[in-house]
């Protein structure tokens, strides 16, 4: 069931981007990852503010985090994508033989973009562990294809590299774990693993905190974590 909802958002996206022509279909592509990155840097901070604005009842405290990704994102992509509008008013004539490539091109990535982030944000939702087929350990998109981690792996190098605030700066999911006792800790991304064991913890009649943890087992001890909310990138 999953796999259809993915393919149905790759499908919509990207018919109604390509008849924007090659010009809008590019621009809603970097629209697309611009406001990507925007929601998955700052939902963590929007979603304390919401919990604390709003003093969410019960289990409305558990969907802030997908409230707040999904509200920052499509806020983003209208807000941007309105801008492109008003400082790009006119057409730009595109060669004939690149005009139907580019836009459906342009339209496709912007489709499997979105459905990522789209994906990414389930994580996040008061849901159990596993529903309609999706599995945070499987390869949701026809069994072939991770588009979940492939968009937190993107976002995870852009914080390690281009957007970087130094060599020691935070970075998207990053906490650090001694793996071995008496080696230097390492970076083990574990933004699936979290918010799985949340989401098993609320659905298996556990009590759960409404900020995800890792579960202590003994083995990987937390040394630090990275980022804590409002700290960005």
């Amino acid at each position: 069931m999953i796999d259809l909802f993915l393919l149905l958002v790759i499908g919509v996206v990207t018919w109604c981007v390509a008849s924007e022509g090659p010009w809008g279909a590019a621009f809603t592509l970097l629209t697309v990852l611009l406001s990507g990155m925007i929601a998955m840097n700052y939902f963590e901070p929007a979603a304390v503010m919401i919990d604390k604005s709003f003093n969410l009842p019960g289990d409305w405290k558990y969907r802030s985090d997908f409230i707040a990704m999904m509200s920052l994102f499509t806020i983003s992509v209208f807000a941007l994508r309105a801008s492109t509008d008003y400082l790009h008013p006119v057409f730009i004539p595109v060669h004939s033989l690149l005009h139907d490539g580019l836009r459906w091109l342009c339209a496709f990535l912007a489709g499997y973009v979105t459905m990522a982030i789209i994906l990414t944000s389930l994580h996040t939702a008061f849901l159990p562990r596993e529903f309609l087929g999706f599995t945070p350990e499987r390869n949701n998109l026809l069994g072939i294809s991770a588009p979940d981690r492939q968009w937190l792996g993107f976002v995870q190098y852009l914080s390690e590299n281009a957007y970087s605030k130094g060599k020691n700066g935070p970075i998207f999911d990053g906490p650090l774990f001694a793996v071995v006792p008496g080696q230097p800790p390492q970076v083990w991304s574990s933004f699936p693993i979290r918010y799985a064991y949340r989401r098993d913890m609320l659905f298996g009649g556990k009590v759960a905190s409404a900020t995800p943890t890792m579960p202590q087992d003994g083995g990987m001890q937390p040394v630090s974590r990275r980022p804590t909310p409002g700290s960005g990138f």
